[in-house]
């Protein structure tokens, strides 16, 4: 690309930032849930759950409303919440069954607690690759993976878009695995009409601050399964005490936590949610502008959205053509950032963290995996998912949509930001040298 004496000199070299402020940060909180957590103060009851075998075993009113209007919306027999949605996923994972030394696929990319969900049960995660399109699970790297020992698939609908639910749930039909969807960052999103998370045997949404609503942290686990809800209550709070009264005679991982959530974080739950749509089309009308502010950029993919499917954008997926280019991300994203466009160069990889590279979890002696439970040598090395691990050290970027509420003009300033990187992409080829350039 040839430079005129129009092109304005990029900021990264000395050139006018295109974004000279910080975007409004993304709050969701207004004046409905300040009335409705300030009722929950004033009646002094901010959380009635009782570790025991007894009426308030399921929480308080708040916590009941809110289970209740979940299971509704997302159109479900059950939703339990939960003080976060790492807890929920741990109590999925209990719930389901898993023994210690079964084998969990789950994807590499995706927030560290979902392979840690299942290390905590002393099952063992096995990473399977992703789709280069939707960055979630690739059903044919699932299948690769089974082995006899496997016994669930843990899915993550990254990013806001549903993995290939009803190809997952075939293959696990077929191999007799359970499946639990995280759709921590989907939720809204929808496959097929249907609310993604709610397709497989176990699903949910997290509450934590910086989703699409929140209650500062929390989680929603949704399940049609009577067994599978019943044991996450039990798992969520204090099992061990109440199982007996209750009447519970299967105890496997029937340990429990105090994973149960207030009533003052359910009474703004209650108002979010009723705010859910709005805010899910909200985001998709921003995301719908940048990509046609972004259309025609060499080398620059914008997010694909499969037909069956919407998505919900906690993130802005987009990925670089480096040949295309011939400019590397690096450079690329340091030009966007001198710009002002506070864009990610990578995701992550969780199977190239220490704790399974050096297979190390509980204590210094490598358990599970060096224990008799662990049934072969998982392997962790880097090269096992391929396109997870050439999207994180080359071509991904991403934009973190639900950080921000942002307007039509926000958005139009982050395309022209990406447009003047674009107008001096030789520039960049070129390396520190253009800095003296006029």
């Amino acid at each position: 690309m040839n430079h005129s004496s129009k092109t304005e000199k990029l900021a990264l070299f000395g050139g006018p930032k295109t974004i000279q402020s910080d975007f409004k940060r993304y709050n969701p909180i207004g004046t409905e849930e300040v009335q409705a957590a300030k009722e929950v103060i004033e009646s002094g009851v901010l959380s009635q759950f009782l570790g025991a075998w007894h009426e308030d075993f399921y929480g308080g009113p708040k916590v009941r409303e809110f289970e209740y209007r979940c299971a509704e919306y997302f159109g479900v027999k059950h939703a339990v919440t939960f003080n976060s949605w790492t807890s929920g996923l741990v109590a999925a994972v209990g719930a389901i069954g898993i023994e210690p030394g079964d084998e969990v696929i789950v994807t590499p990319w995706t927030m560290s607690a979902s392979a840690t969900a299942i290390l905590h049960w002393n099952a063992i995660p096995v990473f399977a690759d992703i789709d280069p399109e939707t960055f979630n699970l690739d059903p044919k790297s699932v299948e690769a993976n089974i082995t006899s020992y496997t016994k669930a698939i843990m899915v993550a609908d990254i990013f806001g878009q549903s993995a290939d639910i009803d190809e997952l749930m075939a293959i696990a039909a077929k191999h007799g695995l359970k499946v639990i969807s995280d759709t921590a960052q989907a939720p809204g999103a929808l496959y097929k009409g249907k609310h993604a998370g709610t397709l497989a045997h176990v699903g949910g949404y997290s509450l934590n601050y910086h989703k699409h609503i929140h209650t500062g942290e929390g989680g929603i686990l949704v399940t049609d399964d009577d067994e599978i809800a019943e044991r996450s209550q039990l798992i969520r709070n204090h099992a061990e005490v109440v199982v007996g009264d209750k009447g519970v005679t299967k105890l496997s991982n029937m340990i429990g936590h105090n994973f149960r959530l207030g009533e003052i974080e359910c009474a703004i739950g209650i108002e979010q949610l009723k705010k859910l749509s709005g805010f899910v089309q909200s985001r998709q009308a921003m995301a719908d502008r940048l990509t046609a502010g972004l259309k025609g950029l060499r080398g620059l993919r914008t997010p694909l959205v499969k037909p069956d499917r919407s998505h919900v954008y906690y993130v802005y997926p987009l990925i670089l053509d480096i040949k295309k280019l011939g400019v590397g991300r690096e450079r690329i994203h340091a030009a966007l950032q001198a710009e002002g466009v506070a864009v990610s160069d990578r995701y992550q990889n969780i199977h190239l963290l220490p704790v399974y590279q050096r297979k190390l979890a509980y204590g210094s002696r490598g358990f599970p995996w060096t224990s008799d439970i662990c049934h072969r040598d998982v392997d962790y090395r880097k090269g096992i998912c391929p396109v997870a691990e050439e999207l994180n050290d080359v071509s991904y970027l991403g934009f973190g949509m639900c950080v921000y509420d942002l307007t039509e003009a926000d958005v139009d300033l982050i395309a022209a930001a990406f447009r003047k990187v674009w107008a001096n992409l030789n520039f960049l080829q070129e390396g520190a040298s253009v800095a003296s350039t006029a």
